[in-house]
């Protein structure tokens, strides 16, 4: 009986001396989302694509132009001749639409990078933030994968890291 009250004398006094976790949670989609950043980058991306289509209807535009006149002349050329220029439109048709593939691939690398970059800014933030705050984990959650089931929302970061990261962003 002494032995089983020793045992738990010192289970006692070594949970008692446990330093007790800090753990928070952010929802990760709304803190990407939501960060004045990206929005200004996605703006950014948006005027860019706006540019992007309006120069490549343009061309369209002209190449529909350039093939409807040579079918209303057509008639006037040789049959080698309207072949050559047949072939030659086709040729012309094949490289606008590889142009507008590669500007498109171009386009849409450059927003994922910078897209990226800032995923990597706001867990570098968090991390830090984690770090000076005593936390021994943040968690992140998001609809897409729902990592935390219930967290109380005093242990929600969320509203109060993405006002740091806003405020940050600011300066």
């Amino acid at each position: 009986m002494k032995n089983i009250l020793y045992v738990l004398l010192v289970a006692l006094a070594f949970t008692s001396c446990q330093k007790e976790k800090k753990i928070a949670f952010i929802d990760n989609g709304k803190v990407i989302n939501d960060y004045q950043e990206k929005k200004d980058v996605e703006a950014r991306f948006q005027k860019k694509q706006e540019a992007f289509t309006k120069k490549f209807d343009s061309i369209e535009q002209m190449f529909k132009l350039e093939v409807q006149q040579f079918q209303n002349n057509a008639k006037k050329l040789s049959q080698s001749k309207a072949q050559e220029k047949y072939q030659e439109l086709g040729q012309k048709q094949q490289f606008i639409e590889q142009q507008k593939q590669i500007e498109a691939q171009q386009f849409q690398q450059s927003f994922q990078t910078e897209i990226d970059s800032l995923i990597v800014k706001v867990k570098d933030y968090v991390h830090d933030y984690g770090k000076t705050n005593g936390y021994t984990y943040i968690l992140g959650t998001s609809d897409a994968a729902a990592t935390v089931l219930y967290g109380t929302d005093e242990n929600n970061l969320t509203k109060t890291v993405l006002d740091a990261l806003n405020e940050a962003y600011k300066k």
